[in-house]
């Protein structure tokens, strides 16, 4: 498979599927294996229709059975869909996801909006939209990118974290595909673990590196407690997205392994056409 970013595969999605959904109804409690823990979506492949109904798409998520969602900070992701809801002040977003029925306590950051002098803001922005994780969304660090480069990206976001951290909220990072991939001898990924700081910074897991080999339950219990969330979405040994439950991960290993890991938070990120069911299998697990 052709490998893609998380913007390119994402935009490939079917958004235009906004009226049949509206039809699909589930239990309206939908928790995860945990039991306890309200399951979210990322907004990010649903994002051209949330930019131009926002109020109503929340409504349509929450018709689905989610209960949480996890967005995308606006200005970091103004180019790239979110553009219409700049303007939209925190604490007003915050009333709108919550009278739909959700919640938001989780929000993905371009690093250059944690790591530099914008941070003060993003983290006014944060505390008046109630977060209590702000997830660096990766460094997106050019292929020419030696490991130091990633090591003293990774001391930034540590800095950073520390002031999150004293606002009263978590920082995380989100991995992609190129975190795992090999450099100077050694796995990006397992180079960042070695260097963030496990108290300041912990992991958000996206499950689709199963498509070059990583299940995230491995990495679970590689790293207990070293995580704080994870996106959800499954493959076909074609390498192609398919509902979670109808690909080749295996979710009981999965959430068990979650557990180890300290993942607190699951957030299904895939097509849209694709969010009903995986809902419906995961309230089976």
């Amino acid at each position: 498979m052709k490998k893609m970013n998380r913007r390119e595969f994402m935009s490939k999605s079917a958004l235009g599927a906004a009226g049949t959904f509206a039809l699909l109804k589930l239990p309206e409690q939908f928790l995860s294996p945990y039991n306890d823990i309200p399951i979210g979506f990322q907004t990010f492949p649903i994002r051209d229709i949330l930019a131009k109904d926002f109020s109503g798409t929340l409504k349509m998520m929450a018709g689905l059975g989610y209960k949480q969602t996890e967005m995308c900070s606006p200005k970091g992701y103004e180019s790239i869909g979110y553009g219409p809801l700049v303007s939209i002040k925190p604490a007003d977003m915050k009333k709108m996801i919550n009278d739909a029925g959700l919640t938001c306590i989780s929000c993905h950051f371009g690093s250059g909006e944690l790591t530099t002098d914008k941070l003060d803001e993003r983290i006014e922005w944060a505390q008046q939209l109630g977060l209590t994780q702000m997830i660096c969304s990766t460094f997106w660090l050019p292929k020419t990118a030696t490991l130091k480069d990633y090591q003293d990206n990774a001391d930034k976001l540590n800095k950073a974290a520390e002031k999150i951290k004293k606002a009263g909220m978590q920082a995380g990072f989100h991995n992609h595909d190129f975190e795992f991939v090999q450099l100077e001898g050694q796995l990006i990924y397992d180079a960042l673990m070695a260097r963030f700081d496990p108290d300041l910074v912990k992991m958000q897991f996206q499950t689709q590196v199963i498509t070059l080999g990583y299940k995230a339950a491995d990495y679970f219990k590689k790293y207990p407690g070293r995580f704080v969330s994870s996106h959800l979405s499954d493959w076909t040994t074609e390498k192609k997205e398919a509902p979670v439950g109808k690909g080749i991960i295996d979710w009981k290993e999965y959430f068990e392994a979650a557990k180890t890991g300290g993942v607190k938070n699951f957030f299904v990120e895939m097509a849209l056409d694709k969010l009903k069911d995986s809902a419906s299998y995961i309230r089976t697990v």
